[in-house]
């Protein structure tokens, strides 16, 4: 049919959207548009379609028995090219070159799926020519009298397959197909189980594209682009393209979403034709729930969370309630408000009520609906829904054995994010863990190992599984794997029975690989190491380097405050445990006078409640207050939480007595924070505390407050506090 086209240099992808769908509302509404159309010459030429070159749109209106806009993208990419012109004829479309290029035939499938090139890469036998690489894809509805629903391949290619689109295949075939995707391991299987499928519906095409993407997903992209080369992935999309109309509303939304994860040209035939046909569908009102989300996790992809067909989806979604949702659809929901629809706080009343209504079914989530709905909480920065959390904490005990490792990965994140552990759970993990350290994924394992350490949860099942498959792992660990998996042994002073093997492979790794950590990864590492009485000595001269200080510095804010104390007891380590060491030593200007502070401090605050109970039976011990000192801080960095002098015949010298001090007690006050979570054994900082004030000269006296608040009467406090302080002295009465 005749046509006139109007040119528009469009600015962004979501202005070429909306003028395309008010065009072609237009024109269904008035069933004509003529639009007049400068010379494509003196387009070409001006400023403005120079400065958006190969992302020009054009815009024109079909008057057919089926009205439709048409929309000709121009991508000029050949120097030698001087203009394009065309027009139908007989109801094939044809292209004539201008310039140095004789009038020839253009072949219709090329454009019609806006492919580059034809898809024979020998050329297009039918009509004798290389089609070569296009600069122009259309966008038209039924031009050509192809027969609905089915195609073969381009020029003399002999693979054919149907694609049913308007009447589904049998739920077996599906089920048949579905297992084959799900046995593929490349995507050469993936397109022989296609290749031998005689008819596909369109959910198993698209089901067969998102296979394509799992396989083919790189960090920058395709593994292999090339696999979009492929004749009966160009096929399939050519039948997506050509029976948009009649794809269900499932089909559609899902090979939308499979073309977004392929990473096809937003632009191109196929995808605005199933954007269009998307929104369509959408003012009808028909589809579910969890196909609106698929289409809103296919939006994101192509325009960000600023799509403006993102707000009508999520009022579609709100129009029923969660309760009277599935448990797929509810989890959808929460996939969809996590991948960006909900960010910045939106939808908040409708993550409140989905929130309150997870509660009731956790019971029944799977291992994956479990992780995906704790994963978004923490996306979503979610701080009220403990009941939720729990519930779910609870749910995740009978699924650990089941979970995936990225399954795994993300509850023990959100865990930690939530700061929540359950004994159970952690049974649970000493169960799994063990078995599973040698094969499972090294981010998974290092997780672990981050939640143990960061709950301060002991578990020598764990600790030692890890400690053994560390030795044979650690080569292919990242470096941040690797201090991830190392640092809990530090902070909760614990040496596995292969300790020797672990730290000799600790101390491979970062001579072979020094450069590639980060420094304060470095820093963090070594400072575990000591925590345990294992001396880095070798890498201190380089740690103590003024460039590698200076590389551990805050940009724009300064030397952190925990790095400066690292440093420090780092550099107290070496001069009280290494005394060969002759290396550099740390400047005293890099030196802090205090290892405490209010927030991550090397040293554990004294629980208060515990402290003033210990200082009322401290008074009827030694008959004043003045006897002792309290929150004293030592010239070596450390603050300790009653000070007691005495002299050389073992009289005890008030608190402000500097002179003839001949002895000092340090009285470790230690409650619960102090001691691992579950069980009695210190944490590391706080015992290289006590450890470097007894090579101070210091008589360490440890109060643990599981034996302190075992005793209720005050004559049996003042009795155990004479024992721990004065062993070997008759206790006098005041």
């Amino acid at each position: 049919g005749k046509f006139n086209a109007s040119k528009y240099i469009l600015r962004n992808h979501k202005t070429v959207l909306q003028t395309a769908w008010t065009k072609q509302t237009q024109a269904r509404q008035s069933q004509s548009v003529e639009i007049e159309t400068p010379p494509l010459s003196s387009i070409r030429h001006s400023p403005l379609f120079q400065a958006e070159l190969g992302n020009g749109s054009v815009c024109a209106k079909v008057t057919h028995s089926r009205v439709m806009v048409l929309k000709l993208v121009q991508r000029i990419q050949n120097l030698g090219l001087t203009g394009q012109r065309l027009w139908s004829f007989h109801g094939a479309l044809r292209l004539s070159w201008l310039g140095t290029h004789s009038l020839k035939p253009a072949c219709p499938v090329c454009l019609w799926t806006g492919s580059r090139r034809c898809i024979v890469s020998q050329g297009c036998r039918r009509l004798q020519y290389d089609c070569g690489r296009m600069g122009l894809s259309t966008i038209v509805r039924d031009p050509l009298q192809f027969s609905p629903g089915s195609v073969s391949l381009h020029g003399d290619a002999t693979s054919t397959f149907r694609l049913s689109l308007q009447h589904p295949t049998d739920n077996s075939a599906e089920r048949d197909f579905a297992d084959g995707l799900g046995s593929c391991s490349t995507t050469r299987q993936v397109l022989k189980l296609l290749q031998a499928a005689e008819t596909v519906s369109d959910t198993m095409a698209a089901a067969a594209l998102h296979k394509v993407a799992d396989l083919e997903q790189g960090e920058k992209g395709l593994k292999d682009p090339g696999v979009l080369e492929k004749d009966i992935v160009k096929a399939l999309c050519f039948q997506l393209e050509r029976g948009s109309a009649r794809l269900t509303d499932g089909g559609l939304a899902s090979a939308l979403l499979a073309c977004t994860r392929l990473h096809l040209e937003p632009w191109s035939t196929l995808m605005v034709r199933l954007v269009s046909e998307s929104q369509e569908r959408l003012g009808r009102g028909r589809m579910t729930v969890d196909q609106l989300c698929t289409l809103a996790e296919a939006l994101l992809a192509l325009e960000g969370p600023g799509c403006v067909m993102l707000q009508q989806i999520m009022e579609a979604v709100q129009e029923r309630e969660p309760r009277d949702w599935s448990l797929r659809e509810l989890i959808r929901v929460y996939g969809t408000l996590q991948a960006g629809v909900g960010e910045g706080g939106r939808y908040q009343d409708l993550l409140n009520s989905m929130n309150a209504h997870a509660v009731s079914v956790t019971a029944r989530l799977d291992p994956a609906s479990v992780s995906v709905i704790l994963n978004a909480l923490v996306v979503l920065k979610q701080t009220k829904p403990v009941p939720l959390v729990v519930s779910l904490c609870k749910q995740s005990v009978r699924h650990v054995p089941h979970f995936a490792d990225e399954q795994l990965t993300q509850v023990l994140g959100a865990l930690m994010h939530f700061g929540h552990s359950d004994r159970y759970f952690v049974e649970a993990m000493e169960r799994h863990v063990p078995s599973v350290a040698f094969t499972a994924r090294p981010e998974t394992i290092a997780k672990v190992m981050q939640y143990f350490g960061r709950r301060n949860i002991l578990s020598p099942p764990v600790f030692d599984a890890v400690a053994e498959s560390f030795v044979y792992r650690a080569d292919s660990y990242s470096t941040s794997q690797i201090a991830r998996q190392i640092m809990p042994f530090g902070k909760l002073a614990y040496l596995p029975p292969n300790a020797a093997e672990v730290f000799r492979k600790v101390e491979t790794v970062l001579r072979g690989r020094f450069s590639q950590f980060q420094p304060r990864t470095v820093l963090n590492l070594l400072h575990s190491c000591t925590l345990v009485e294992r001396f880095p000595v070798q890498f201190l001269a380089r740690v103590f380097n003024p460039f590698f200080i200076q590389q551990l510095q805050a940009q724009g804010t300064g030397m952190d405050w925990t790095v400066l104390a690292q440093l420090t007891q780092l550099y107290m380590t070496v001069k009280l445990e290494c005394p060969f060491y002759e290396g550099p030593i740390l400047h005293r200007k890099y030196r802090v006078k205090s290892l405490f502070t209010s927030v991550r401090s090397l040293e554990t605050p004294v629980d208060g409640l515990l402290y003033n109970t210990v200082k009322t039976v401290l008074v009827d011990l030694l008959g004043d207050r003045t006897y002792f000192g309290s929150w004293v801080l030592t010239p070596y960095c450390y603050t300790l939480d009653v000070e007691i002098k005495l002299d050389e015949e073992g009289y005890i010298l008030p608190a402000r007595h500097t002179d003839e001090v001949y002895r000092r007690i340090a009285l470790c006050i230690d409650g619960p924070k102090r001691f691992s979570a579950n069980t009695r054994r210190l944490l590391g900082k706080e015992a290289i505390k006590q450890r470097h004030l007894r090579l101070l000269g210091y008589e360490v006296v440890q109060i643990p407050f599981y034996e302190f608040e075992k005793l209720q009467s005050k004559a049996e406090r003042v009795d155990y506090l004479h024992k721990k302080i004065f062993p070997h002295s008759y206790r006098l009465s005041w």
